[in-house]
């Protein structure tokens, strides 16, 4: 095979709010911290460990407009896109470097609202756009499935 992949795919929380930043012709990116977590038992002391590993968001544009109107601090997402990893001199005219994940795809799964008892996600037309639609094709049940094993 002689193609390559670059693809990531992250469900977690976030760290912080949605930090816009505009630019002159209308563009803007919005930037955020998005927190997972592993959780394991050490086998030696029988204690559970989770690890939690910080991914720098990128989102672009109309993208970022409806993430920082929708989402806060805390509400779980899940987020596709690509890494790439950036360049920077600090204060001191050292090179820095940034990995960042470039989202090109994303969904709510939960929010504040949601979590506190107010509205569900698919009650927002902007979220349930980002949802992906699924086919679901049912059989009609009749009286006469009696003898089915479960």
């Amino acid at each position: 095979m002689s193609g390559t992949l670059n693809k990531v795919m992250l469900i977690g929380h976030l760290g912080d709010e949605v930090k816009m930043h505009y630019f002159d012709g209308g563009n803007c990116v919005g930037r955020f911290p998005l927190a997972t977590n592993e959780t394991y038992t050490n086998k030696q002391t029988n204690e559970r460990v989770t690890n939690t590993e910080w991914h720098n968001i990128v989102v672009r544009n109309k993208a970022a407009e409806i993430c920082e109107k929708y989402l806060s601090k805390g509400d779980k997402v899940y987020i596709e896109g690509r890494l790439k990893t950036r360049k920077w001199q600090d204060d001191k005219g050292a090179d820095r470097y940034s990995t960042e994940i470039q989202c090109t795809d994303f969904t709510f799964l939960t929010t504040k609202n949601e979590s506190q008892g107010g509205n569900s996600p698919s009650s927002n037309p902007q979220q349930a756009a980002q949802k992906p639609a699924t086919n679901a094709v049912s059989e009609p049940l009749t009286e006469d499935n009696d003898d089915l094993p479960f």
